[in-house]
């Protein structure tokens, strides 16, 4: 009888499925499309599929992807070109109009800060301010950095609410540098959690540049409040750069407290000594189920403030050997610094922008040829950015690391020269990104990174043969080429390689919805000390109690 009933159950699910099936209308191929692309190579990396089709797009969306013929109020001939779900940057830090066109010439569409993020307080002011002015999408997380230069610096100096306030900011080092008391510890997570309930797109933490302010119970609190949320914490992880140990120990921290809590993680751009690790360890917690993933960028070269704290001689120079003559550079003159010049500069300008080089440039195709890791460009603004405006030519910009202006380019081509398979790179422009983002409820990656019928119109079409990063360290406002077409929720915003005029602003917030309810549960002292401070008797036999956080008088417990 059970089998019977069983089988029933099965037949009824799949008769219910063919109605729906039968039920769904196709487009059809006969109407007049807003837009057409003909005969592209079209990638799709969720499906694998690969094949010249014809893609006619309506309303903002994929209407149809077939091999009959279409006609649409704007037709894109793209023979012999890569028709790829638009390109997910994940990582960017200036998202600034002057930076809009370097973005789209390197065929992205969606640009995010998802390592420091906006001020939480300010977060919906941050949206606002972009709302219609955008040629492509924005988002960003919660800025734990933010937070702390606002709590133990008393930071006030808003005028970006991100990256570029976080480079103010660290002028002072309480920010990094400070343990906060219990009162001071929850304003933190307030501020944090406002910012989540604001829509942000989880909680982005530079902790690498705060080793010795944060502690390990801080961390395992903001993660607990982003998974509370459901939403993902974006970690510059603990040892960034630094050895292989260091920097496997700062990722084992990060996803030890994931799967505690069940709360997605990004390992923000783990291209550091001991990737091979890190990457293993990712894969593994993803075959277990936990939602977490890494991004890299493809240079051997960071970018930095003269004043992160990994730059400090005992740690650049003593612990890991290196030389600042070889490897600390001046963005702005290209020259070296000495441990002096380090020094003096210091005094003048603590956050002044130096690249660092960091990796064997042999290490990239490594990278390249993980699976299921995003590309990030970790882009940065350019400094100084006054009177820069969106249209202010390329070779007027100040100059910034290349990875601004050419990280998607630079991995199409560097992996297409090393044999890595093409629908791997599509991938990581892409698909990487918005998987991950979908599967903890961001509604608007659950319908982009795919080219499918029905998902969001973002569309990148690209030369395999002639795509190309033209972004250089002495130079990295040089747009890349062979992308000469890019679609923003249906509407093309670079149309033979050139960027559409300022009135064409297509692009829409990535953000959750606000929501009113906290779901912030303060810390105290009398649950924290039950539950954390008690230490066992052996230590001396003195009884000895520890806390990460202080009380509001700055006693240890």
């Amino acid at each position: 009888m059970k089998r019977i009933i069983f089988a029933l159950f099965i037949t009824a699910l799949i008769f219910t499925s063919c109605q729906q099936t039968a039920t769904k209308k196709a487009a059809d191929p006969n109407q007049e499309f807003d837009v057409v692309i003909l005969n592209g190579r079209v990638m799709d990396p969720e499906t694998n599929f690969d094949g010249i089709r014809n893609v006619g797009i309506k309303d903002g969306k994929i209407a149809i992807i077939t091999e009959s013929e279409i006609k649409g109020k704007e037709t894109i001939d793209a023979t012999g070109h890569v028709v790829a779900p638009g390109f997910i940057d994940g990582h960017q830090h200036c998202l600034e109009p002057y930076m809009y066109r370097l973005m789209l010439r390197d065929g992205r569409t969606t640009i995010m800060d998802l390592e420091v993020g906006a001020y939480g307080p300010k977060l919906d002011e941050w949206y606002k301010r972009r709302e219609g002015k955008a040629p492509l999408n924005y988002g960003v997380a919660v800025a734990h950095e933010l937070a702390r230069a606002a709590v133990l610096d008393g930071f006030n100096e808003w005028e970006y609410f991100y990256t570029m306030d976080a480079l103010k900011s660290r002028v002072k080092q309480g920010w990094s540098k400070t343990r906060p008391n219990l009162e001071q510890g929850n304003e933190i997570l307030a501020q944090m959690d406002e910012g989540l309930r604001q829509g942000g797109i989880g909680i982005g933490s530079t902790v690498g540049y705060m080793r010795e302010g944060v502690s390990t119970r801080e961390i395992y609190e903001l993660q607990k409040l982003a998974g509370a949320y459901g939403r993902q914490i974006g970690m510059h992880f603990r040892g960034t750069p630094g050895n292989d140990v260091a920097e496997v120990n700062g990722i084992q921290e990060m996803l030890a407290n994931a799967a505690a809590l069940g709360a997605p993680a990004i390992a923000i751009h783990f291209n550091n000594p001991g990737y091979n690790l890190v990457h293993e360890l990712l894969v593994k917690m993803r075959e277990r189920g936990y939602n977490v993933w890494g991004e890299v960028y493809p240079y051997a070269a960071g970018s930095t403030a003269l004043n992160a704290v990994f730059l400090e001689p005992d740690v650049w120079v003593k612990s890991l050997g290196n030389k600042y003559e070889e490897t600390v550079q001046d963005v702005a003159t290209g020259e070296f610094y000495t441990q002096k010049s380090r020094e003096e500069m210091l005094k003048k300008e603590p956050t002044r922008a130096v690249i660092v080089y960091k990796m064997p440039v042999e290490a990239i195709v490594d990278w390249l040829k993980m699976p299921k890791v995003a590309i990030g460009s970790d882009g940065m603004p350019l400094i100084p950015d006054t009177g820069l405006t969106r249209n202010t030519p390329f070779e007027d910009m100040p100059n910034v690391h290349p990875r601004t202006s050419g990280a998607f380019a630079k991995a199409l081509r560097l992996g297409q020269d090393n044999n890595v398979p093409l629908m791997q790179l599509v991938s990581m422009t892409s698909y990487n990104s918005a998987k991950p983002l979908g599967e903890m409820g961001l509604k608007a990656m659950q319908v982009r990174g795919r080219m499918q019928e029905g998902m969001v119109a973002d569309i990148t079409i690209f030369s395999p043969e002639n795509v190309k990063d033209n972004a250089t360290y002495a130079k990295g406002t040089a747009p890349s080429s062979g992308i000469p077409y890019v679609l923003v929720n249906g509407v093309i915003v670079v149309k033979d390689s050139e960027c559409m005029p300022d009135n064409v602003n297509p692009g829409q917030a990535i953000r959750f919805e606000p929501i009113a309810e906290s779901k912030l549960v303060p810390l105290n002292i009398d649950s924290w000390q039950k539950e954390f401070y008690t230490v066992p008797q052996d230590f001396g036999g003195a009884g000895l109690k520890c806390c990460d956080f202080a009380d509001a008088e700055g006693h240890k417990h």
